[in-house]
């Protein structure tokens, strides 16, 4: 009788069980749909302290000499109070107001006037009409990759002005660096209360919404996962892709500009700076298509996290290695140049080598070589809002078969690089390969949890294959 009594309870075990899988693949990839209290608690933290955060790090460059400690021993021995930091503050400016109007509104023209013309003479280049994965509500939309002609045209009239123009001075950017953080701010803060009111009144598609019923966390991480304005104007690829990154080397040429006119020279660790992260910047542009299929575009729902994220976090905070060589300026030997330089390089490769390895494979649908040999990989399937059933393939070979997110790997390595060449005086540059480390070991977690969510048992079998995360053996 207990006998009979286990089987059966082993039986509804095994039901309910292979029901959760059912269910965990009908669509529910994405971001969370329950919130717990831990995730709440950091989305607070989040939401009070980052824009504070941000501040502290501009403001100890702005008056302390990019000294992190200073600021708080001045505070809590009482040599000053917050109001004298802040009455120091730079304030918002009608001439940084008309700056950042212009910026933002420029880049949307590029990005929804000019077709993109770039892959019709750059061999290799993926441009114009792309089409993005599957949705959980099992819609693919179409997007117009112009990311690199953008750039390009941004760059050349920014060149034109600096050596012909001469319209406005190339330390344009740094003469309204905090002003235009407060321009930045309203911006972030205005797309993300849009999109929130937006996915409950007038969603792109009622379907790919999730409503969690916490309205701090719905507002944090989003609620439409691809809002939309007309048919083209994709929140999602153009917040993440511009105006943020295009700005990025903008930024590090005001930088150095200020570098030029403060100590009339340019030191090599600047110059590092500026190609290491431009090389990164390019990349970025140049696989724009490709970055259809990465998590900020397949997974996340367009929120705060997002919106704000990338008007200020990045281009703020991606950034402090060129404006910490504005105030301490560093020349590096000859020796330790190369191999920062050698660093930064192999962490591309690494970086730009896997995530081409993946690429290869999921164009061909497995029918290539990697390493010179057929990829392994294991079947999975997946099921949308609808019903309709998908199946997909996960490599388990070449970089891939080292750990599940090699790629992440050699963005840390190329992230140590920026910071090394700041030199040890001061750890604020290093805030960066802290924070990129957090950010990426968080997202494998993000990414493999919804990857169980979206393919169950099948995500067993491939972390069962490919058992590390980031570091062979180690982790």
């Amino acid at each position: 009788m207990a006998a009979h009594q286990e089987k059966k309870v082993a039986q509804e075990r095994k039901h309910k069980n292979t029901q959760n899988d059912i269910q965990t693949s009908q669509g529910q990839w994405g971001r969370a749909w329950e919130v717990d209290w831990f995730s709440l608690a950091s989305i607070l933290f989040l939401l009070l302290f980052a824009p504070l955060i941000v501040y502290y790090f501009i403001m100890s460059c702005d008056q302390y000499q990019c000294s992190l400690t200073q600021p708080l021993i001045d505070l809590l021995t009482g040599n000053k109070h917050l109001s004298d930091i802040w009455n120091k503050t730079p304030t918002l400016t009608y001439r940084a107001a008309g700056i950042y109007s212009l910026w933002v509104t420029f880049q949307v023209v590029l990005y929804m006037c000019i077709p993109d013309f770039c892959h019709k003479f750059l061999p290799g280049y993926v441009g114009g009409v792309q089409e993005g994965a599957v949705t959980p509500a099992g819609v693919v939309n179409k997007y117009q990759i112009n990311g690199l002609q953008a750039w390009i045209i941004t760059h050349v009239l920014w060149f034109a002005n600096a050596y012909y123009f001469h319209f406005f001075s190339p330390t344009i950017i740094f003469d309204n660096w905090i002003p235009l953080l407060w321009c930045a701010n309203i911006l972030g803060y205005a797309v993300s209360t849009f999109a929130m009111i937006k996915g409950y009144l007038f969603p792109t598609n009622a379907k790919d919404c999730k409503f969690t019923g916490n309205f701090f966390y719905d507002y944090m991480m989003g609620i439409e996962f691809n809002p939309r304005i007309g048919e083209w104007f994709d929140f999602k690829l153009f917040f993440n892709g511009r105006p943020g990154i295009v700005a990025w080397t903008l930024i590090n040429l005001s930088y150095a500009a200020k570098q030029q006119e403060l100590y009339g020279q340019v030191t090599n660790s600047m110059i590092l700076v500026n190609v290491l992260q431009g090389i990164y910047v390019l990349d970025f542009f140049w696989n724009e298509a490709w970055y259809l299929k990465t998590i900020d575009i397949c997974h996340d729902h367009f929120g705060w996290y997002l919106g704000w994220g990338d008007c200020v976090w990045l281009p703020y905070l991606y950034t402090l290695q060129g404006l910490y060589l504005v105030y301490h300026p560093v020349q590096l030997c000859t020796a330790n140049a190369v191999g920062i330089l050698t660093l930064g390089l192999l962490g591309y490769y690494i970086f730009r080598a896997t995530n081409h390895q993946k690429d290869l494979f999921r164009r061909t649908n497995g029918n290539c070589r990697i390493w010179g040999r057929k990829p392994e990989y294991i079947e999975c399937s997946y099921t949308s809002v609808d019903g309709t059933k998908y199946y997909s393939k996960l490599m388990t070979s070449g970089f891939w078969g080292w750990a599940r997110h090699f790629n992440y790997t050699g963005d840390l390595m190329g992230s140590l690089a920026y910071c090394l060449a700041c030199g040890f005086e001061h750890i604020l540059p290093y805030f960066y390969i802290i924070y990129m480390t957090i950010l990426l070991t968080h997202r494998c977690i993000r990414d493999e949890h919804r990857c169980f969510s979206k393919y169950g048992k099948d995500w067993k079998h491939y972390t069962a294959a490919v058992p590390y995360r980031l570091l062979p053996g180690i982790f």
